[in-house]
């Protein structure tokens, strides 16, 4: 294993990023259970994992995704409203091969001793590579400080590149085209909510690669899946308009096609709020 010290930076370099249900009437247990015990013994305690965060989607947070008629077979969320825990997780840049050698055989000791929780259903579970962040201010927060940071919000949209387009393209379309509009002022001069947007593509596992204890919901889509993650300084709602407008221009360009653009806040540990407003 290399040194910590032999790396240039601290720097983010992939993410595990798992949309998961409760089965209904075991919200608070799953709650608990989660925050308690797997956060910290399914992820934080491993090797070159240094950031963690929950959020959750409320009834009206799910009611804001879009679009609803995604098809089967590149849907995210399927139905476009399941999933209503998301965890985020941040991996070290070049010891993606040393965390992940360490996590897949813990989260199956996990369930042999019993420490796993049969009443969830994931929605979508997923490994992404970061290509990097962009930010309304200069000097803004780091992009790996990011789920350390206390955002208000956090919007995921997954989209499919069309044709040729690459992910490259689409992130060099994002910042020249999409990003002015996003983070601009609004009228009043009032800074955009949006704070930043990192661009993040899946790893599509390979043989048994994939393999866990229970059903990972919908895959990780094709080669020509892209993900933004937005950060925001307040609860998504306040800036809906503004994701509108940006999926409405990614849609627009004939550069891809958004699949599901879905609004979180930032659960708060130690207490069961929120367990009470999936439904």
């Amino acid at each position: 294993m290399e040194p910590c010290g032999d790396d240039p930076e601290v720097r983010v370099g992939s993410m595990l990023y798992t949309l998961v249900d409760p089965s209904v009437g075991h919200e608070v247990a799953y709650n608990r259970w989660y925050e308690r015990d797997h956060f910290y013994s399914g992820c934080m305690i491993g090797p070159w994992l240094f950031a963690g965060r929950r959020w959750v989607a409320t009834r009206p947070l799910k009611d804001l995704r879009f679009p609803t008629d995604a098809p089967e077979d590149s849907a995210v969320a399927l139905p476009v409203d399941a999933g209503s825990y998301l965890a985020t997780y941040f991996i070290h840049a070049g010891h993606e091969a040393e965390h992940w050698a360490w996590a897949n055989p813990q989260v199956f000791q996990l369930y042999e001793h019993g420490r796993g929780f049969s009443e969830r259903h994931h929605a979508h579970t997923s490994l992404y590579f970061t290509s990097g962040s962009s930010h309304r201010d200069p000097d803004g927060v780091p992009a790996h400080v990011a789920l350390d940071h206390p955002y208000a919000g956090l919007v995921s949209i997954h989209v499919d590149r069309e044709g040729d387009t690459s992910h490259r393209d689409l992130v060099a379309w994002f910042d020249e085209v999409a990003a002015p509009a996003l983070f601009a002022d609004a009228a009043d001069g009032s800074v955009s909510p949006v704070d930043q947007v990192q661009h993040w593509r899946p790893i599509i596992p390979e043989g048994s690669a994939g393999k866990a204890p229970m059903d990972l919901g919908t895959p990780p889509g094709t080669r020509a899946r892209s993900m933004l993650l937005a950060f925001t300084t307040e609860e998504p709602t306040t800036c809906w308009d503004r994701i509108r407008d940006l999926a409405d221009r990614i849609d627009e360009s004939g550069l891809a096609t958004v699949r599901l653009a879905a609004p979180f806040v930032p659960t708060i540990p130690g207490t069961d709020t929120y367990t009470d407003q999936l439904w």
